[in-house]
């Protein structure tokens, strides 16, 4: 079996706030100019955690695409910022990043709270983004308490495998509680739902069929709220669908966009 080569790192820094960058070969080698295959993948993580849950998606859509995880401040061991950033200021950092990566406009994948990164990025830069992708989006309308989204994501990791649960909690002990609540305040706060009528460019919803944290009705609800939406079911699976399941999420991506 051919080894496959892992993703380039490197850190950038915008306005003192450090994100970390991964690019596969493919991006790594075709930086700044168009890939044939279509538009550059951009993936962001949700909270508490890093571009390592999201590695077996990255190792899928690189196959055939540009693709780049990206590291938000504070989160898989970068510095924490010394300002508090909320959403909108949180994807205005990540567009810079992008711009500076030369490859846009690019599909922007999000997971979790990074679904609201990454929806507010494409309401404030529609030149930036061909497509949105939100994965396991949140928060469910059922779920906006601390308390709610804690039981949530416990029923969760009764159903993912011991690997997955492993690399969120160990991020998380990287992330921190101080920083981790921080960004829970905006993710509670922050209304997705209002937000994606915004997009000019369309949207995708992935949901896993099993997951306790975006029910289908939520979901629902945003593909119907944005202009032009679509959801796509990953059965059997839960909220970190796309490690558990990276070539039925990595197919639903392909299936939708440029």
């Amino acid at each position: 079996m051919r080894h496959r080569e892992r993703p380039a790192q490197r850190r950038i820094y915008v306005g003192g706030l450090a994100f970390r960058v991964l690019a596969s070969p493919r991006a790594a080698e075709s930086r700044g100019a168009a890939d044939a295959a279509g538009p550059a993948i951009v993936l962001v993580h949700g909270i508490g955690v890093s571009h390592r849950y999201l590695s077996r998606l990255h190792d899928e859509l690189a196959r055939t695409r540009s693709v780049y995880s990206v590291d938000l401040p504070g989160f898989g061991g970068l510095p924490k910022p010394g300002l508090d950033l909320d959403v909108p200021a949180m994807a205005a950092g990540l567009a810079t990043v992008i711009e500076w990566l030369g490859v846009g406009p690019v599909v922007l994948v999000g997971h979790s709270m990074g679904s609201q990164w990454v929806v507010e990025l494409g309401a404030q830069r529609p030149e930036l983004v061909v497509h949105v992708v939100a994965m396991g989006p949140v928060a469910d309308t059922r779920h906006r308490t601390v308390v709610a989204q804690s039981v949530a994501l416990a029923v969760d990791t009764l159903g993912e495998t011991p690997e997955i649960n492993a690399l969120v909690f160990t991020d998380y002990l990287r992330c921190g509680p101080f920083w981790y609540l921080t960004q829970l305040r905006h993710m509670l706060g922050y209304r997705l739902e209002d937000r994606v009528s915004s997009l000019r460019s369309p949207l995708l919803v992935i949901r896993g069929g099993r997951d306790p944290i975006a029910g289908l009705e939520w979901c629902r609800l945003l593909r119907d709220r944005a202009a032009r939406g679509a959801l796509a079911l990953i059965p059997g699976r839960h909220h970190v669908a796309q490690q558990s399941a990276p070539r039925a999420v990595a197919a639903a991506i392909l299936a939708h966009v440029p």
